[in-house]
């Protein structure tokens, strides 16, 4: 006989065996769940650690009332693995943790609390602190929300379409039923992997939950602190996730757009794309090279001007 299942906290990881711990036990330790009942699902992305092996280990001394399951999925790429967290939830709200995003003691009710309370919500993100390794370099909370830290204030906020923000998948509760009624079964962007830098597959996934008419969310009750290793702020690893995200722009911006002004659209974000670069260049001019955000910022509008003809002759778009 299959548990009735309010919420489902779904954990999709790659390679996460030294940060699957810390995030087990905090939600092990999650208050005010008594009035619902919920599950922890972990969505292994075809790791090569022993990921499956710590989550065992977690499932034999497991005493919690709410359970604990582990899938594995093969196909790599962040979307297939939250794609097979959609399908193997009970819950009817889904909620999406990263393996290095540890929430606070409330988390699990204030997500349950604000599903309940907006029934509109297809999807709502949450306040996200970064736990720095390594203090970051000089005018780097300029390019910081790129690394899904979303400090927005203390109120709930309303994503309105016409804005064209969205919040990141960490953290990120999604209504089952947006999902199923929204997203297509086939995605253009999946997931950085290897021989694949383009990302911002989340902000495909959320831009069609927007399209069908459900309203998107910041909820702040709902408080994560996402650890950010020294890594992350070097310029080896930032400047080709910038090109990334640049590069799959154009199919984040065209989610929304009727077929017929998609070339008007087209054409304005080039010139839009164009006026940045300038601009950017005539304010930092030598500094690009040695100004870590202002190196991020420049590769991303060239790679934003550049994304439809990277993407066409490449051959996503004829997915």
């Amino acid at each position: 006989m299959t548990m009735h299942v309010d919420f489902t906290v779904a954990i999709p990881t790659y390679n996460g065996e030294s940060r699957l711990p810390e995030l087990l036990e905090r939600l092990i330790n999650q208050l005010y769940t008594e009035n619902f009942s919920w599950e922890i699902i972990v969505v292994d992305n075809n790791s090569n650690d022993n990921t499956a092996k710590v989550v065992q280990s977690y499932q034999e001394k497991w005493q919690c009332s709410y359970p604990l399951k582990y899938y594995l999925e093969l196909q790599q790429g962040a979307a297939y693995a939250r794609k097979r967290a959609i399908k193997e939830a009970g819950g009817k709200l889904i909620g999406f943790l990263d393996d290095d995003n540890y929430p606070d003691s409330s988390w699990v009710a204030a997500a349950y609390a604000f599903g309940q309370k907006h029934p509109k919500a297809g999807a709502y993100g949450s306040q996200i602190h970064p736990i720095w390794e390594v203090q970051p370099p000089e005018n780097f909370q300029r390019i910081a929300p790129f690394l899904a830290i979303t400090e927005r204030g203390d109120l709930p906020l309303l994503h309105e379409p016409s804005k064209k923000l969205l919040p990141p998948s960490a953290g990120l509760v999604v209504r089952r039923q947006a999902w199923l009624e929204s997203i297509p079964n086939k995605f253009i962007l999946t997931g950085r992997v290897t021989g694949n830098m383009l990302t911002s597959e989340d902000l495909e996934m959320l831009s069609y939950i927007q399209k069908f008419g459900w309203e998107i969310w910041y909820n702040p009750d709902m408080k994560i602190y996402h650890k950010i290793p020294s890594w992350r702020l070097q310029k080896e690893y930032l400047i080709p996730f910038f090109r990334g995200i640049g590069l799959s722009r154009y199919v984040t911006r065209m989610v929304n757009i009727k077929p017929w002004a998609k070339p008007v659209v087209f054409l304005a974000y080039m010139i839009n794309d164009l006026r940045k670069i300038v601009l950017h260049l005539l304010r930092y001019r030598f500094k690009i090279k040695t100004d870590l955000a202002a190196s991020c910022e420049m590769q991303l509008f060239l790679s934003s001007f550049v994304s439809y003809f990277y993407l066409w002759k490449n051959g996503y778009l004829n997915k």
